[in-house]
């Protein structure tokens, strides 16, 4: 896996490329909580992830969670791959997703 991280003011976007997995997932949770006191809203942009397990999942929760008291945590670019997963794991109801 491999992020890039961009703020404009108190909106950071995160481009993450490649796997979210057992191996890479606490490396997304270490960025998140080093950008979260930062900033109001997060963007994950996924436009490149090509797989995300249960671990990765969590860590989209887990964000998603700690965000909701500010302007909150959005996953954007989302593959048909990634996308099935989230939906049929329920989390499409909890995460907030743009197309």
């Amino acid at each position: 896996m491999d992020t890039t991280v961009n703020f404009e003011g108190k909106v950071c976007t995160v481009t993450i490329s490649g796997r979210i997995d057992t191996l890479t997932a606490p490396e997304l949770e270490n960025i998140f909580n080093d950008i979260e006191p930062k900033a109001d809203k997060i963007i994950f942009d996924m436009t490149e992830v090509q797989y995300i397990s249960s671990a990765g999942l969590r860590a989209l929760i887990v964000a998603h969670r700690a965000m909701s008291n500010k302007d909150g945590l959005i996953l954007k670019g989302l593959n048909k791959n990634v996308k099935t997963i989230i939906t049929l794991t329920g989390f499409d109801k909890q995460l907030n997703i743009e197309e």
